[in-house]
């Protein structure tokens, strides 16, 4: 059963977008296999990748906004993202800790323009580095 590159990318946008949040997921591993399949809708697949990921973080941002203002963030993740404001989501597409800072900037009220560009930055970083390790693998291996 094959899919369409339209159905492909509505579920990277969708794998992509719940990889960002507490759900599980590897967006990463679904773009790969979308661009393993579908090579000449590469740039396709990063726009929709990186929109899906940013859109579930800017979630999670919303959702931190949400909490009361209570004492419910660790001391370092705190003072880093205190210290440096929204350039600190930059890291937003890291593993593990990448997901609870935009929770944590949304309870620090962050302003949410500046958090959604320097999450789609991340993000767009992210998936370039993918993208272009994917490209190499491909050279090198002859994927």
């Amino acid at each position: 059963m094959s899919i369409s590159v339209y159905e492909g990318l509505w579920l990277l946008l969708l794998s992509s977008f719940t990889s960002s949040t507490i759900l599980p997921g590897s967006s990463e591993a679904a773009l790969v296999a979308f661009i393993y399949h579908y090579p000449p809708y590469m740039i396709s697949a990063f726009w929709v990748a990186t929109v899906g990921n940013t859109l579930g973080s800017i979630l999670m941002l919303i959702i931190g906004r949400i909490f009361p203002e209570k004492k419910i963030l660790s001391p370092k993740v705190e003072r880093f993202i205190k210290r440096y404001g929204a350039w600190s989501l930059l890291f937003s597409s890291l593993p593990i800790i990448g997901d609870l800072l935009p929770t944590a900037a949304g309870w620090l009220r962050l302003n949410i323009f500046y958090c959604l560009i320097t999450i789609f930055i991340g993000k767009a970083i992210r998936y370039l580095l993918v993208i272009l390790l994917l490209d190499v693998t491909r050279s090198q291996f002859g994927f």
